[in-house]
């Protein structure tokens, strides 16, 4: 049985509305893909540097539509058990071991390859559920090329096989979405399943909104020199730029300590929260004159 599509979002217009209203502000660049990705029912691939609001996507589309989130974590080592199913070996054991001299090898052999055996991992879990779902797959280019091929057939027919007992197919096709830090290159069979998307960090004026929707207490005047002041730090030749979400941090921690001003003596008490190399700091504090 093919899997059906029940689109989420009515409109590019609706996208941006529904994400606004669970915090993630989004480019008409951005709601435009992902409601293309959810009208076409295809997987959608977001690459940019750490930090730029990737996850955060996945986790507002779920948010914006009612819709349960699961989450493969992608890290090097990751195989197919990790990632699809894997057998409780623990339990089997303990089934076969109660059932010797009661029946034959056949009749245990059909049971500890059941259901109650099976340990279903994030995209079968996805595959198999009937409501609306968000599988985020993070941080892909984390994951070996072998994996990569594994995800071919979730991708392509949103199907997983099980030798034991067969093949299971949605019912209801997941929104997916890939993330990517672009670490390393994807294979094009993998990018030619998948609409494409590219984050960049935003602009001074969408993050002066997205700080203001996130820390909305703070100054105007504070969130515009705290933004003025991660875009210098992001031009620097850091280990580690800050993220969008240090800088909600930084307007957080700024507001918790009752500063009004972003001042040399502010920045160097507070710059931890957004520089998390020491080596990044020495940098920043030599550079950065804010008085």
């Amino acid at each position: 049985m093919k899997a059906t599509q029940s689109p989420l979002f009515g409109s590019v217009d609706e996208v941006t509305e529904r994400l606004a209203g669970v915090g993630y502000l989004a480019s008409t660049a951005v709601a435009t893909t992902v409601y293309l990705a959810d009208r076409l029912g295809k997987p959608l691939l977001v690459e940019g540097p750490a930090g730029v609001g990737k996850t955060e996507l996945a986790k507002a589309v779920a948010a914006a539509t009612g819709s349960g989130l699961v989450r493969l974590q992608c890290y090097e080592g990751i195989d197919e058990a990790r990632a699809l199913y894997e057998w409780n070996h623990a339990k089997q054991l303990l089934r076969i071991t109660a059932g010797q001299g009661n029946e034959d090898w056949d009749a245990t052999r059909d049971d500890v390859f059941s259901e109650e055996f099976l340990l279903p991992r994030p995209l079968l879990t996805a595959i198999r559920r009937d409501e609306p779902t968000v599988l985020l797959i993070d941080e892909m280019d984390k994951a070996d090329v072998e994996v990569e091929g594994l995800l071919l057939e979730v991708l392509s027919d949103y199907q997983v096989s099980i030798p034991e007992m067969g093949t299971v197919t949605a019912t209801r096709k997941p929104f997916a979405l890939l993330t990517s830090n672009s670490t390393r290159e994807l294979s094009e069979a993998l990018k030619r399943r998948c609409l494409f998307l590219h984050l960049d960090f935003p602009d001074a004026d969408l993050e002066r909104r997205i700080v203001l929707s996130r820390v909305p207490e703070l100054p105007g005047a504070l969130v515009d020199a705290l933004v003025r002041t991660v875009r210098v730090l992001r031009a620097m030749e850091l280990r580690k730029v800050p993220s969008v979400a240090e800088t909600i941090d930084w307007g957080r921690t700024l507001l918790a300590l009752g500063m009004d001003t972003l001042d040399d003596d502010a920045v160097r008490t507070t710059l931890g929260v957004v520089l998390k190399h020491q080596s990044d700091q020495v940098k920043a504090n030599a550079e950065l004159r804010l008085n």
